[in-house]
């Protein structure tokens, strides 16, 4: 079976087009990759490398100006153009900031619905509702809070119950525990790992850290300034980096994991 996600020759640029031959003027250059249904993938690199706008456009959320994108076979552009709401339900994001990412105005129980509302066109009911946040260990009580009243993890596991509830095919993770304390770092990780394994997601996460990306991913990208510079399986990037900027990353990673605390 062919990759689940195709991408090849991707260039994108935010703003103006760009100056013939200024090839920094693009946020994206010249990618190709592939993901296979089932895998996880860890994205690396920098602020600023291009790993956010990346996810972006695999999601049609952004469009590529070159190269071609192609999700389940079919060309982005295609399914932009004839079926956008079943690619917005089959490609899920769980962002960095929970707290941004949900309307402060919303109960929970609203925000939590949204995605049911808006892509199935119907009102999930409060058993529903339950079952999510269950699957993500918060309780019903939730539901009638609002953003405000929540912990920064608690709000990612709503989060994430809502990426679920639409039943996904790639659940893109883009630094979903930079913004939480270190506490619940671990939690909202291991949960991620229990909602992929439970239904059988394609999980791609977005990261500056190796560290985290070598807990969840079997496979890795690292992107710099725009291009994939390395890529592979993530026990090999680590133990054996072919760039010097990807060594950089592998050592900060070893750096930090030495500095922590016993607990």
């Amino acid at each position: 079976m062919p990759p689940l996600v195709e991408v090849s020759g991707l260039h994108f640029r935010y703003g103006k087009a760009r100056v013939r031959g200024h090839d920094d003027a693009w946020t994206l250059r010249d990618l190709t990759l592939n993901i296979e249904g089932g895998s996880t993938l860890g994205v690396v690199g920098e602020s600023g490398s291009g790993k956010s706008t990346l996810v972006r456009v695999l999601c049609g959320l952004l469009h590529p100006q070159q190269g071609e994108v192609r999700f389940d076979g079919r060309d982005i552009r295609e399914w932009l153009s004839e079926s956008q709401t079943d690619l917005r339900r089959r490609n899920q994001i769980v962002f960095q900031s929970p707290r941004r990412s949900l309307d402060p105005r919303m109960s929970i129980r609203r925000a939590l619905g949204q995605p049911v509302r808006a892509l199935e066109r119907r009102v999930p009911s409060d058993t529903e509702l339950t079952e999510w946040l269950e699957r993500v260990g918060l309780g019903s009580e939730i539901l009638r809070r609002y953003p405000h009243q929540l912990s920064g993890g608690q709000l990612q596991r709503v989060g994430i119950a809502r990426a679920i509830s639409v039943k996904p095919s790639v659940l893109y993770a883009d630094e979903p525990v930079s913004a939480l304390d270190v506490s619940v770092q671990a939690q909202v990780l291991n949960l991620l790992m229990d909602v992929r394994s439970q239904f059988g997601l394609t999980l791609v996460m977005v990261s500056h850290d190796l560290g985290v990306v070598s807990r969840l991913c079997e496979e890795v990208i690292v992107m710099k300034d725009g291009l994939i510079i390395e890529a592979g399986r993530t026990s090999e990037v680590l133990a054996n980096p072919q760039t010097a900027y990807t060594e950089s990353l592998v050592t900060a990673a070893r750096t930090v994991s030495l500095a922590a605390p016993d607990r």
